[in-house]
């Protein structure tokens, strides 16, 4: 085995333990950017670009705040709509890139709604899934509590659920009514962020969802697993020991990680998009959880390889005749 160098080894060390069931608590510090280069720009010039797109950011979020809470108390898909488009803004004005692969799924003649079901590292997600999907995000109840955050997060509609064994059915008669009134949503089952180098195991109990009938011929939702990466900065691919500026994990705060991340350019998200699966087809929902995560896993190592990635299918296979690869 060869042996790791200096600036591998504190990112290493501190992504070995992820209990699943919570955040992890491990301290993050600025040893763990130590193998991060930033921009060769002086130091003003980096920190009048993460100024510019803090202000940037803020001055959009006091604009769009107003006009979405009027779209969320009218009828119709206006706020759908609106709530895309902000978050396209937001991702812009961070600087982020968005490199879709794949088709998002739709609903069909039948009516049947998608859980889009993804892996998950960093509050980026939010923006580049946010930005993409037609879909409301499933998110643990403590971000209603977060200022700001908390405000966008109701205003998209966002359900709150308590990632616990011991939860009632409310969350589950919540998510029930979003799908049977027309909605899609936005899955991370992995239950917490990684740190960007693998996939953590999928939690069966947020799949439940896929195991109800909403349509009049008793069919329930598709699932779509979706696969995040971020593989770019500065326009060249990054390596394990970059992962970090992205990944949001262990007691790291979202201001001096916007902070750090807002200084540098040229960054890409890569989104694939896989071929949708029907739960029907499995035999539980920790079947339907395994093998969504299998499809979800090879991908964004795919991806973390700079390897060309495709949809991948049921079967593990990838299917031919794919839509291209696109920005947005």
């Amino acid at each position: 085995m060869n042996a790791a160098t200096p600036s591998e080894t504190p990112v290493r060390l501190k992504a070995k333990r992820f209990p699943l069931l919570r955040r992890p608590q491990q301290k993050v510090d600025d040893a763990a950017w130590a193998g991060i280069a930033l921009p060769t720009q002086r130091k003003i010039v980096r920190q009048l670009r993460a100024a510019r797109r803090a202000l940037f950011a803020m001055l959009w979020v006091a604009v769009a705040v107003p006009i979405q809470s009027v779209l969320v108390a009218l009828p119709g898909a206006q706020k759908m709509v609106f709530s895309r488009f902000f978050w396209r803004q937001i991702c812009g004005a961070v600087g982020m890139r968005v490199h879709v692969i794949g088709a998002v799924a739709s609903r069909g003649s039948n009516g049947r709604p998608v859980v889009f079901v993804s892996n998950h590292s960093s509050w980026l997600d939010i923006l580049v899934l946010g930005g993409l999907l037609p879909a409301c995000f499933v998110a643990k109840e403590q971000v209603g509590a977060w200022p700001v955050v908390g405000t966008i997060a109701r205003l998209g509609r966002t359900i709150y659920v308590r990632r616990s064994r011991t939860s009632t059915g409310r969350e589950r008669d919540n998510m029930v009514a979003r799908l049977a009134g027309g909605d899609n949503l936005v899955l991370f089952p992995e239950g917490t962020t990684s740190d960007g180098s693998r996939v953590l195991p999928f939690r069966s109990a947020l799949l439940s969802v896929a195991e109800l009938q909403l349509t009049q011929d008793g069919k329930g939702p598709i699932i779509q697993p979706v696969s995040i990466v971020y593989d770019r900065i500065a326009g060249l691919p990054i390596g394990r020991a970059a992962r970090p500026l992205f990944a949001w994990y262990g007691d790291m705060d979202i201001g001096s990680h916007f902070w750090r991340l807002a200084q540098h350019s040229g960054m890409r998200a890569s989104v694939l998009m896989h071929q949708p699966l029907d739960p029907a087809l499995y035999s539980s929902r920790k079947a339907l959880a395994a093998a969504t995560w299998k499809i979800v896993a090879d991908g964004a190592a795919t991806l973390r390889q700079n390897r060309p990635a495709h949809p991948i299918g049921a079967d593990g296979a990838e299917p031919a005749g794919e839509s291209k690869p696109a920005f947005v």
